[in-house]
C-alpha cells in the first residue's frame, strides 16, 4: 500500500501497511470521508507529526490519545492546534509548567511545529477521529499501528526521552526499554487531573538534562 508519509517512516513501517488490520483501518476511514462525516485532521495533516520529525532525528516522544475533534483545532500533532485557534485546556497547563520548569514561556500560540522540527514527535495513539465525537474512531487499529511506531523507535534509537502523561499513555512504556531510554511518567495535563502531579513534574527541564548527559542537545520548549 502506497501511504503518503515520510520516507524514512516509510521504509520503516512498510511492513505495517500490508498487514490486514491497516487495510481495515484505511478502509474505514476512507469510508468515513466517502459517506460525508467530518473527520479530523485532514487527510494531508494525517500524518504531519511523522512527516516533520523524521525517525532518525526523534529525541522526544509525546503521546496523546486522539486528535481534538472540533473544528479548525487537530493538525496531526498531539496537544497541538494550528495558529490563531484558542489554545485547549491541557495545552495551556502544559505552557503552565513549562514556565514553572524552565523559568520562562513557551510560544504563545498552540501550534507545537517548532517542537516537532527539534526532534520532538507529537504522537496520538489514534490519528484520525469524527467530528464533535472524542474517541469515535478508537478501536479501528490506529492503536496497533502506533504500537509498532513506538517499537520501530525503540529498535532503531535509544536514549530517546518518553513523556508519559495519564495512564493512557503510561500503557505504552511497556515497549520500551528503560535501561536504554528515559521513561518520564505523572498524571495527565488535563483540567481533571493537572494537579494531581503534572504541575510540578519537571519533564521539560529532567529531558533537556537527559537529553545533554547523552551528549545531545536541548529542546527549545
Amino acid at each position: 500500500m502506497d501511504v503518503k508519509i515520510e520516507e524514512s517512516w516509510k521504509n520503516a513501517l512498510s511492513g505495517e501497511f500490508e498487514k490486514e488490520y491497516f487495510q481495515k483501518l484505511t478502509d474505514f476511514v476512507r469510508g468515513e470521508y466517502l459517506a460525508g462525516k467530518t473527520v479530523y485532521p485532514e487527510p494531508k495533516n494525517i500524518f504531519n507529526a511523522f512527516n516533520l520529525c523524521p525517525l532518525n532525528e526523534v529525541r522526544v516522544v509525546i503521546i496523546g490519545q486522539d486528535p481534538y475533534h472540533e473544528p479548525g483545532q487537530a493538525h496531526g500533532l498531539c496537544f497541538s492546534v494550528q495558529n490563531g485557534v484558542d489554545l485547549p485546556p491541557s495545552l495551556v497547563n502544559i505552557y503552565k509548567e513549562i514556565e514553572s520548569d524552565i523559568g520562562h514561556k513557551s510560544i504563545t500560540n498552540g501550534d507545537l511545529t517548532q517542537w516537532a522540527r527539534q526532534g520532538v514527535l507529537l504522537l496520538n495513539s489514534t490519528l484520525t477521529v469524527q467530528a464533535h465525537l472524542a474517541a469515535s474512531h478508537s478501536g479501528k487499529g490506529w492503536e496497533t499501528f502506533t504500537d509498532a511506531v513506538i517499537k520501530t523507535i525503540a529498535q532503531n534509537k535509544k536514549h530517546v526521552v518518553y513523556m508519559l502523561w495519564g495512564s493512557f499513555a503510561q500503557n505504552k512504556a511497556a515497549i520500551v526499554d528503560k535501561n536504554e531510554n528515559l521513561i518520564l511518567t505523572s498524571a495527565h495535563p488535563s483540567p481533571l487531573s493537572a494537579y494531581r502531579g503534572f504541575f510540578g513534574n519537571h519533564h521539560f527541564s529532567r529531558a533537556n538534562e537527559y537529553l545533554i548527559a547523552h551528549g545531545d542537545k536541548p529542546i527549545n520548549w
